[in-house]
Protein backbone atom coordinates (compact mmCIF):
# COMPACT_ATOMS: atom_id res chain seq x y z
CA UNK A 1 0.00 0.00 0.00
CA UNK A 2 1.44 3.26 -0.96
CA UNK A 3 1.83 6.27 1.35
CA UNK A 4 -0.20 9.06 1.18
CA UNK A 5 1.51 12.54 1.22
CA UNK A 6 1.59 14.13 4.39
CA UNK A 7 -1.49 16.34 4.36
CA UNK A 8 -3.54 13.47 3.36
CA UNK A 9 -4.33 15.07 -0.41
CA UNK A 10 -4.24 12.54 -3.11
CA UNK A 11 -0.84 13.02 -4.98
CA UNK A 12 -1.36 14.87 -8.59
CA UNK A 13 0.04 13.26 -11.73
CA UNK A 14 1.06 14.99 -14.81
CA UNK A 15 -0.70 13.72 -17.70
CA UNK A 16 0.97 12.31 -20.35
CA UNK A 17 0.12 15.23 -23.08
CA UNK A 18 1.65 17.71 -20.42
CA UNK A 19 4.92 15.82 -20.27
CA UNK A 20 5.30 15.51 -24.20
CA UNK A 21 4.97 19.22 -23.97
CA UNK A 22 8.44 19.77 -22.56
CA UNK A 23 11.56 16.77 -23.99
CA UNK A 24 14.49 17.36 -22.50
CA UNK A 25 17.03 16.30 -25.58
CA UNK A 26 20.75 16.87 -24.08
CA UNK A 27 22.57 19.57 -26.69
CA UNK A 28 19.16 20.71 -28.76
CA UNK A 29 19.38 24.13 -27.43
CA UNK A 30 23.05 24.20 -27.72
CA UNK A 31 22.72 22.93 -31.35
CA UNK A 32 19.82 25.41 -31.81
CA UNK A 33 22.02 27.82 -30.69
CA UNK A 34 25.00 27.16 -33.22
CA UNK A 35 22.13 27.01 -36.02
CA UNK A 36 21.48 30.43 -35.30
CA UNK A 37 24.89 32.02 -36.35
CA UNK A 38 24.53 30.28 -40.14
CA UNK A 39 21.30 31.46 -40.73
CA UNK A 40 22.03 35.36 -39.35
CA UNK A 41 24.41 35.26 -42.34
CA UNK A 42 22.12 33.77 -45.02
CA UNK A 43 19.30 36.17 -44.23
CA UNK A 44 21.91 38.87 -44.17
CA UNK A 45 22.76 37.86 -47.65
CA UNK A 46 18.99 37.78 -48.19
CA UNK A 47 18.83 41.57 -47.19
CA UNK A 48 22.11 42.56 -49.22
CA UNK A 49 19.99 41.23 -52.23
CA UNK A 50 16.85 43.34 -51.47
CA UNK A 51 18.84 46.20 -50.53
CA UNK A 52 20.40 45.76 -54.55
CA UNK A 53 16.46 45.66 -55.71
CA UNK A 54 15.88 48.79 -54.15
CA UNK A 55 19.24 50.61 -55.65
CA UNK A 56 18.38 49.14 -59.00
CA UNK A 57 15.24 50.90 -59.17
CA UNK A 58 16.40 53.89 -57.94
CA UNK A 59 19.28 54.01 -60.68
CA UNK A 60 22.03 53.04 -58.77
CA UNK A 61 23.26 50.80 -60.83
CA UNK A 62 26.82 50.27 -58.85
CA UNK A 63 25.64 50.53 -55.68
CA UNK A 64 23.48 47.53 -56.68
CA UNK A 65 26.11 45.82 -57.74
CA UNK A 66 28.53 46.33 -54.97
CA UNK A 67 25.48 44.56 -52.40
CA UNK A 68 25.02 41.63 -54.80
CA UNK A 69 29.10 40.94 -54.03
CA UNK A 70 28.09 41.85 -50.74
CA UNK A 71 25.34 39.32 -50.66
CA UNK A 72 28.06 36.33 -51.92
CA UNK A 73 30.45 37.40 -49.04
CA UNK A 74 27.41 37.06 -46.36
CA UNK A 75 27.16 33.82 -48.53
CA UNK A 76 30.40 32.86 -48.33
CA UNK A 77 30.27 32.71 -44.21
CA UNK A 78 27.01 31.17 -44.05
CA UNK A 79 28.72 27.78 -45.55
CA UNK A 80 31.74 28.64 -43.19
CA UNK A 81 30.18 29.31 -40.54
CA UNK A 82 28.19 26.05 -40.58
CA UNK A 83 30.66 23.59 -41.36
CA UNK A 84 33.11 25.42 -38.35
CA UNK A 85 29.81 24.69 -36.22
CA UNK A 86 29.33 21.69 -37.57
CA UNK A 87 25.80 21.78 -38.03
CA UNK A 88 23.49 20.76 -41.20
CA UNK A 89 19.92 21.15 -41.64
CA UNK A 90 16.62 21.09 -43.97
CA UNK A 91 15.76 24.21 -42.86
CA UNK A 92 19.39 25.96 -43.30
CA UNK A 93 19.47 24.29 -46.57
CA UNK A 94 15.72 25.58 -48.03
CA UNK A 95 16.14 29.06 -46.15
CA UNK A 96 19.96 29.31 -47.82
CA UNK A 97 17.97 28.80 -51.70
CA UNK A 98 15.42 30.92 -50.99
CA UNK A 99 17.74 33.83 -50.07
CA UNK A 100 20.41 32.64 -53.35
CA UNK A 101 17.17 33.04 -55.54
CA UNK A 102 16.83 36.17 -54.22
CA UNK A 103 20.34 37.66 -54.29
CA UNK A 104 21.74 35.67 -56.65
CA UNK A 105 18.89 34.94 -59.16
CA UNK A 106 16.42 38.35 -59.24
CA UNK A 107 18.48 41.05 -58.28
CA UNK A 108 21.18 40.32 -60.90
CA UNK A 109 18.48 40.19 -63.22
CA UNK A 110 16.62 43.20 -62.41
CA UNK A 111 20.02 45.06 -62.10
CA UNK A 112 20.87 43.66 -66.22
CA UNK A 113 17.47 44.84 -67.26
CA UNK A 114 17.92 48.87 -65.93
CA UNK A 115 21.53 48.52 -66.66
CA UNK A 116 21.23 47.79 -70.89
CA UNK A 117 18.22 45.15 -71.60
CA UNK A 118 15.79 47.74 -71.24
CA UNK A 119 17.12 49.09 -74.74
CA UNK A 120 15.45 46.06 -76.31
CA UNK A 121 11.80 46.03 -75.93
CA UNK A 122 9.57 45.46 -72.21
CA UNK A 123 8.85 41.78 -73.64
CA UNK A 124 12.53 41.02 -75.31
CA UNK A 125 14.45 42.70 -72.66
CA UNK A 126 12.46 41.23 -69.95
CA UNK A 127 12.68 37.77 -71.32
CA UNK A 128 16.10 38.25 -71.46
CA UNK A 129 16.75 39.70 -67.83
CA UNK A 130 14.96 36.77 -66.72
CA UNK A 131 17.29 34.09 -67.49
CA UNK A 132 19.56 34.43 -64.56
CA UNK A 133 16.46 33.97 -61.80
CA UNK A 134 14.69 31.27 -64.27
CA UNK A 135 17.39 29.56 -64.56
CA UNK A 136 18.86 29.83 -61.16
CA UNK A 137 15.71 28.75 -59.61
CA UNK A 138 16.62 25.38 -61.51
CA UNK A 139 19.67 24.76 -60.80
CA UNK A 140 19.05 25.65 -56.75
CA UNK A 141 16.34 22.82 -57.01
CA UNK A 142 19.03 20.37 -58.24
CA UNK A 143 21.52 21.74 -56.30
CA UNK A 144 19.00 20.64 -53.03
CA UNK A 145 18.20 16.98 -54.43
CA UNK A 146 21.85 16.27 -55.22
CA UNK A 147 22.53 18.16 -51.46
CA UNK A 148 19.38 15.27 -50.16
CA UNK A 149 21.37 11.93 -51.53
CA UNK A 150 24.27 10.58 -50.38
CA UNK A 151 26.47 11.22 -53.17
CA UNK A 152 29.31 14.36 -51.96
CA UNK A 153 31.84 15.09 -54.74
CA UNK A 154 34.16 18.02 -54.32
CA UNK A 155 32.70 19.38 -57.30
CA UNK A 156 29.38 21.78 -58.56
CA UNK A 157 27.36 20.25 -61.83
CA UNK A 158 26.91 23.43 -63.35
CA UNK A 159 28.08 26.70 -62.60
CA UNK A 160 26.75 27.95 -58.90
CA UNK A 161 24.54 30.68 -58.99
CA UNK A 162 26.90 32.76 -56.75
CA UNK A 163 29.36 32.65 -59.30
CA UNK A 164 26.73 33.43 -62.39
CA UNK A 165 25.66 36.56 -60.26
CA UNK A 166 29.18 37.60 -59.43
CA UNK A 167 30.40 37.19 -63.48
CA UNK A 168 27.41 39.59 -64.04
CA UNK A 169 27.86 42.25 -61.46
CA UNK A 170 31.34 42.50 -61.96
CA UNK A 171 30.61 42.75 -65.78
CA UNK A 172 28.75 46.06 -65.27
CA UNK A 173 31.06 47.62 -62.69
CA UNK A 174 33.82 47.30 -65.01
CA UNK A 175 32.02 48.53 -67.87
CA UNK A 176 29.18 50.81 -66.37
CA UNK A 177 31.48 54.35 -66.69
CA UNK A 178 33.69 53.10 -69.72
CA UNK A 179 33.16 54.72 -72.83
CA UNK A 180 33.30 51.37 -74.59
CA UNK A 181 30.42 49.81 -73.56
CA UNK A 182 27.80 52.28 -74.65
CA UNK A 183 24.62 50.41 -74.11
CA UNK A 184 22.90 52.15 -77.33
CA UNK A 185 25.26 50.32 -79.85
CA UNK A 186 23.91 47.03 -80.97
CA UNK A 187 27.28 45.20 -81.17
CA UNK A 188 28.38 46.18 -77.59
CA UNK A 189 24.56 44.96 -76.76
CA UNK A 190 24.84 41.53 -77.96
CA UNK A 191 28.13 41.23 -76.09
CA UNK A 192 26.05 41.41 -72.86
CA UNK A 193 22.98 39.34 -74.64
CA UNK A 194 25.34 36.57 -75.43
CA UNK A 195 27.15 36.53 -71.56
CA UNK A 196 23.57 36.05 -70.11
CA UNK A 197 22.70 33.80 -72.17
CA UNK A 198 25.92 31.45 -71.65
CA UNK A 199 25.97 31.89 -68.15
CA UNK A 200 22.19 30.89 -67.66
CA UNK A 201 22.92 27.57 -69.57
CA UNK A 202 25.79 27.18 -67.73
CA UNK A 203 23.86 27.10 -64.49
CA UNK A 204 21.88 24.23 -65.48
CA UNK A 205 24.55 22.00 -67.55
CA UNK A 206 26.07 19.07 -66.92
CA UNK A 207 29.78 21.11 -67.03
CA UNK A 208 31.62 20.80 -63.55
CA UNK A 209 32.91 23.54 -61.80
CA UNK A 210 35.56 22.84 -58.65
CA UNK A 211 33.98 23.77 -55.59
CA UNK A 212 35.84 24.85 -52.34
CA UNK A 213 35.28 22.38 -49.65
CA UNK A 214 36.11 22.49 -45.91
CA UNK A 215 39.14 24.31 -45.04
CA UNK A 216 40.56 21.05 -42.76
CA UNK A 217 44.19 19.94 -42.55
CA UNK A 218 43.85 16.80 -45.33
CA UNK A 219 41.66 19.25 -47.60
CA UNK A 220 44.32 22.07 -47.50
CA UNK A 221 46.78 19.36 -48.40
CA UNK A 222 44.36 17.57 -50.60
CA UNK A 223 43.01 21.18 -52.77
CA UNK A 224 45.91 23.44 -51.81
CA UNK A 225 45.47 24.31 -55.72
CA UNK A 226 41.70 25.36 -55.33
CA UNK A 227 42.75 27.31 -51.69
CA UNK A 228 45.40 29.17 -53.26
CA UNK A 229 43.71 30.64 -56.55
CA UNK A 230 40.87 31.24 -53.67
CA UNK A 231 43.06 33.29 -51.67
CA UNK A 232 45.33 35.12 -55.14
CA UNK A 233 41.37 36.00 -56.02
CA UNK A 234 40.75 37.79 -53.02
CA UNK A 235 44.23 39.20 -53.05
CA UNK A 236 43.31 40.69 -56.78
CA UNK A 237 39.94 41.53 -55.86
CA UNK A 238 41.52 43.93 -52.76
CA UNK A 239 44.42 45.51 -54.86
CA UNK A 240 42.22 45.72 -58.55
CA UNK A 241 38.41 45.64 -57.27
CA UNK A 242 36.24 44.93 -59.99
CA UNK A 243 38.60 44.52 -62.59
CA UNK A 244 40.61 41.64 -60.11
CA UNK A 245 36.66 39.77 -59.71
CA UNK A 246 36.64 40.04 -63.39
CA UNK A 247 39.50 38.59 -64.14
CA UNK A 248 39.43 35.57 -61.26
CA UNK A 249 35.93 35.29 -62.98
CA UNK A 250 36.93 34.46 -66.43
CA UNK A 251 39.64 32.34 -65.28
CA UNK A 252 37.09 29.84 -62.95
CA UNK A 253 34.97 29.72 -65.91
CA UNK A 254 37.73 29.17 -67.92
CA UNK A 255 38.68 25.96 -65.39
CA UNK A 256 35.36 24.27 -66.05
CA UNK A 257 34.85 24.73 -69.78
CA UNK A 258 38.62 24.11 -70.24
CA UNK A 259 38.22 21.05 -68.90
CA UNK A 260 34.68 20.04 -70.25
CA UNK A 261 36.46 20.89 -73.39
CA UNK A 262 39.47 18.18 -73.48
CA UNK A 263 37.72 15.73 -71.91
CA UNK A 264 35.01 16.15 -75.26
CA UNK A 265 38.48 15.83 -77.08
CA UNK A 266 39.71 13.38 -75.65
CA UNK A 267 36.38 10.99 -75.98
CA UNK A 268 36.11 12.05 -79.31
CA UNK A 269 39.81 10.92 -80.15
CA UNK A 270 39.93 7.71 -78.40
CA UNK A 271 39.17 4.29 -79.68
CA UNK A 272 36.70 2.99 -77.26
CA UNK A 273 38.17 -0.73 -78.08
CA UNK A 274 41.42 0.73 -76.34
CA UNK A 275 39.56 2.13 -73.74
CA UNK A 276 36.00 1.62 -72.82
CA UNK A 277 36.24 4.57 -70.33
CA UNK A 278 37.22 6.93 -72.58
CA UNK A 279 40.42 7.45 -71.83
CA UNK A 280 40.33 8.85 -68.56
CA UNK A 281 41.53 6.38 -66.58
CA UNK A 282 44.88 5.58 -66.24
CA UNK A 283 46.49 9.22 -65.20
CA UNK A 284 45.87 10.54 -61.73
CA UNK A 285 44.75 14.04 -61.75
CA UNK A 286 43.31 13.80 -64.87
CA UNK A 287 40.00 16.59 -64.82
CA UNK A 288 41.48 18.36 -61.76
CA UNK A 289 43.89 20.81 -60.91
CA UNK A 290 47.33 20.21 -60.09
CA UNK A 291 47.48 17.53 -57.60
CA UNK A 292 44.32 16.91 -56.51
CA UNK A 293 42.82 13.94 -57.13
CA UNK A 294 40.41 12.32 -59.59
CA UNK A 295 37.14 10.73 -58.35
CA UNK A 296 36.64 7.05 -58.82
CA UNK A 297 33.44 7.29 -59.43
CA UNK A 298 33.61 10.38 -61.49
CA UNK A 299 35.76 9.68 -64.57
CA UNK A 300 33.62 12.35 -66.81
CA UNK A 301 33.13 15.92 -66.15
CA UNK A 302 30.03 15.91 -67.97
CA UNK A 303 28.23 13.79 -65.83
CA UNK A 304 24.49 14.84 -64.91
CA UNK A 305 22.23 13.03 -62.40
CA UNK A 306 18.56 12.82 -63.10
CA UNK A 307 16.29 15.64 -62.02
CA UNK A 308 13.65 14.30 -59.62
Amino acid sequence: METPPPDGRPEARRSPSIRARNPRVPGRASQNARAAVPNFFTLMNLLAGFFSLIQSAQGNLAAAAWLVVLAAFFDLLDGLMARLAGVSSEFGLELDSLSDVVSFGVAPSFLLYQFALHQLSPMWGGLLASLPALFGAVRLARYNTLASSEEKTPEFVGLPIPAQAGTVVVFILTFIERPWFDVLARPQLSVLISLVVVLATLMVSPVRFPALPQPTRTNLRTYRWRFLGFGLAMLLAAVFQEEGLLFSAVVYLSIGLGRSLRWAVRAATTDPADDPDGGLDGEPGDGELPGEPLASDDPSPLTLPPLR
